[in-house]
């Protein structure tokens, strides 16, 4: 529901989750992993958590409020994304996990539903509810995520309990994303119920096809994105930063909401 504070008339939207209701779904910790890693957050293109407090029954959490919807309804709404919009997205999503990774965060689940725009188009992450926090050289070895957005690493942890995973796996669901859309549909056939070892031989067996009608700069991108190998795969903002597709962007600018988005949401 949407909320005003008071004393600064700021609108803001609240969450509630019924504790009992937790505790039955075993969500308990995920609550409460969400809560811990929000807490320390604030950036632009995140969805910031200002307050948080229970009674009772119920847990609130007071977030920025964006009235603009999540990228995945206007996909189902057949909005077509342009380049120029997407490569803006693409900037200001590597800004936020270049953020995420200073505090040692894998978000694990940049997907189009956790996206959400504000009022002029600009993009904000959402639902740290499987994030995770590694400290140093340490490496995430569970499976969490959405199939079709997940890197192969991680799925090669679950198989044969491979090196684990890191940072990089981000930067690959930000890769799958931008794929989507700017074609409408994702580079591989991968849904929830695939199982885990075809999704694998799909990975080693099919090509990815870009569209001719993409520039090449785009293309070269978003193949750096999908690289197999999470120590070839672009996977930090530096990485992103050296694009000769992004040599034209002021970073600075973008950082601060001052480039227009090619779409804005009615």
């Amino acid at each position: 529901c949407i909320v005003q504070k008071r004393d600064t008339k700021k609108m803001y939207a609240m969450k509630y989750m019924n504790k009992q209701k937790c505790i039955e779904r075993d969500e308990v910790r995920n609550v409460f992993r969400e809560l811990q890693i929000m807490q320390g957050l604030e950036h632009p293109f995140l969805v910031n958590l200002w307050y948080s407090f229970q009674d009772e029954e119920d847990m609130f959490m007071v977030v920025d409020l964006l009235l603009g919807g999540d990228l995945r309804y206007h996909l189902q709404q057949n909005v077509h994304f342009n380049e120029g919009t997407v490569k803006l997205y693409i900037c200001e999503l590597a800004l936020s996990l270049d953020y995420l990774q200073r505090y040692h965060i894998i978000h694990r689940d940049i997907k189009p539903d956790n996206i959400l725009l504000d009022e002029h188009g600009h993009v904000h992450i959402t639902d740290f509810n499987v994030a995770t926090i590694v400290k140093g050289s340490e490496k995430a070895s569970s499976m969490a995520g959405t199939k079709p957005y997940m890197a192969p690493e991680v799925f090669q942890a679950f198989m044969d309990g491979g090196p684990g995973y890191s940072y990089p796996v981000d930067w690959w669901s930000l890769g799958i994303t931008a794929y989507e859309l700017l074609r409408g549909w994702r580079p591989y056939e991968i849904h929830s119920a695939t199982p885990i070892d075809e999704i694998l031989n799909m990975f080693k067996m099919e090509r990815v096809h870009y569209s001719s009608t993409w520039s090449k700069g785009m293309i070269a991108l978003l193949k750096k994105l999908l690289t197999k190998d999470p120590e070839c795969r672009l996977s930090s903002l530096a990485d992103i930063q050296n694009s000769p597709y992004l040599a034209d962007v002021n970073w600075d600018a973008v950082l601060e909401k001052a480039v227009t988005p090619g779409f804005v949401p009615n």
